[in-house]
């Protein structure tokens, strides 16, 4: 079986954020619904796959910290 390397992209990020912020997967998936996060990772897959798991982490925050800036 072949593993999806976008879904297994998104799986590790979502869990090590989830692990660094002492987040439940409830609690994530109301901050994707409000973020997009998973669609983020889609789109961001070609460097992010490149990148690392922390280094991607630190790009989720940094485009959650962007979005909330912009949504005051």
């Amino acid at each position: 079986m072949k593993v999806d390397p976008v879904l297994f992209l998104q799986a590790d990020v979502s869990n090590e954020y989830m692990r660094q912020h002492d987040l439940t997967p409830q609690e994530f998936i109301e901050l994707d619904k409000k973020h997009n996060i998973l669609r983020f990772l889609e789109i961001g897959y070609e460097p992010f796959h490149l990148t690392g798991t922390q280094g991607v982490v630190e790009e989720v925050e940094d485009y959650i910290r962007r979005r909330e800036a912009s949504a005051t």
